[in-house]
């Protein structure tokens, strides 16, 4: 009985986490109250501060279950491509891309960071916490970009900070245009082009790369 009651309690917490989700994204996470998350969950408001502090805790939780998709990825992949690494960065880099399209939790979570969420408020206590994200994942790419280095995947002189920085910055903009008018392009399509695309900026674009002396 105990078990199936923490079973319970767990399916609860993911249904006010999805409930959430499909909030934000219609409504705007500033717009949104845990009155609203709870009646639209079938829940009472007291089940809602059972799993979660608050609104900004809540929001914290769907950041770091999509955050945690990718490291389990990269798991996967490490296992799937041994002793190459560019095809694990490759992998990783399409499968954000495509998830966006065909993944409805991703898709939502990417909308609301990128256009549904204002750091104001009692959002403003995630905003350092994002900040620290963003540099983790600036070590994180700039780690894999050195392995590939190593692997002689990809030049000696690659400038790997500059190039991590590069990397973040061109997925998320792809990304966000692609939600803000899908029409535009079709990404899942076009994805494995223009992750190519990247990967050939490291390997062959000078500004990229070291200078001699």
């Amino acid at each position: 009985m105990a078990r199936k009651t923490k079973q319970e309690a767990l399916a609860t917490r993911q249904h006010i986490l999805d409930v959430a989700l499909r909030l934000f994204s219609q409504q705007g996470v500033s717009s949104t109250s845990l009155v609203d998350i709870a009646r639209a969950a079938g829940v009472t408001r007291g089940a809602i501060y059972w799993h979660f502090k608050d609104k900004s805790d809540l929001f914290g939780e769907i950041w770091e279950l999509s955050e945690s998709s990718i490291g389990d990825l990269e798991i996967e992949y490490r296992a799937k491509f041994p002793d190459d690494p560019l095809s694990v960065l490759r992998e990783i880099l399409v499968y954000i891309l495509e998830a966006t399209v065909v993944e409805e939790r991703r898709r939502l979570m990417m909308e609301i960071i990128f256009h549904k969420c204002e750091f104001v408020g009692e959002m403003a206590l995630l905003q350092q916490a994002q900040r620290n994200l963003c540099m983790e994942s600036y070590d994180r790419i700039e780690q894999v970009l050195k392995d590939c280095i190593s692997a002689q995947m990809l030049p000696a002189k690659l400038l790997t900070r500059k190039a991590a920085i590069l990397m973040r910055s061109y997925i998320s903009g792809i990304m966000e245009n692609w939600l803000f008018a899908p029409g535009s392009f079709d990404l899942k399509k076009e994805a494995r082009d223009y992750v190519a695309i990247l990967l050939e900026m490291f390997q062959f674009c000078p500004t990229l790369h070291e200078k001699s002396g």
